[in-house]
């Protein structure tokens, strides 16, 4: 008598699956063509900053932002004991990656907010244009995560592969961003096409 193995995809998986990417696609559309609608104003505020001091405002905070991705990444490794030499998980470290997580998210909104007051999304240049997909992209991804997270019943690529994807738009973002502030408006590769 044989039994048959259970299947490794369930129905819920990909109704979870398929979900999350329908709210990462809708949340990048919703920015993107929000953005694209928007009537930049330079002269907007960040904490009452204006102009250069408003960009160093996002510098420093896109830059606390990557600071926070990192130890998330590493968070994510240890509760998942793919760090080397971790056999067990303390019980804080999940729920300080989801403060952390939360913090996270909390100190990119102020940023995302001016950048499209500020800006709008803009697909000129090359950098610009690549800080403006990647910014529509990392809420999209957020979006996707938070529903991931909250389902059960998932092939097990699918959670690191939406907080790698967080990980890496962040590393985008800043490297668009706050690297170009910090190296005098320039950086390797996309200062090409300014």
């Amino acid at each position: 008598m044989s039994h048959a193995r259970p299947s490794l995809r369930r129905p819920e998986a990909g109704l979870a699956l398929a979900l999350a990417f329908a709210a990462a696609a809708a949340v990048f559309a919703a920015v993107f063509l929000f953005g694209r609608a928007n009537t930049p104003d330079y002269t907007a505020t960040l904490f009452g900053r204006t102009g250069t001091d408003a960009l160093r405002l996002k510098a420093q905070l896109a830059t606390g932002a990557l600071g926070l991705a990192v130890l998330q990444l590493l968070l994510a490794l240890w509760m998942y004991r793919r760090l080397p030499g971790v056999r067990r998980v303390p019980g804080p470290v999940p729920l300080t990656h989801r403060i952390v997580g939360v913090v996270l998210f909390a100190l990119t909104v102020p940023v995302a907010v001016h950048c499209v007051r500020a800006y709008g999304v803009q697909l000129t240049g090359s950098r610009v244009a690549v800080h403006s997909l990647a910014g529509c992209f990392f809420y999209g991804a957020f979006a996707a995560k938070v529903l991931l997270v909250h389902s059960r019943r998932l092939p097990n690529w699918a959670l690191p592969l939406a907080g790698g994807a967080l990980v890496v738009v962040l590393v985008v973002l800043w490297y668009t961003s706050a690297l170009w502030y910090f190296n005098g408006n320039s950086v390797p590769v996309l200062s090409l096409g300014h």
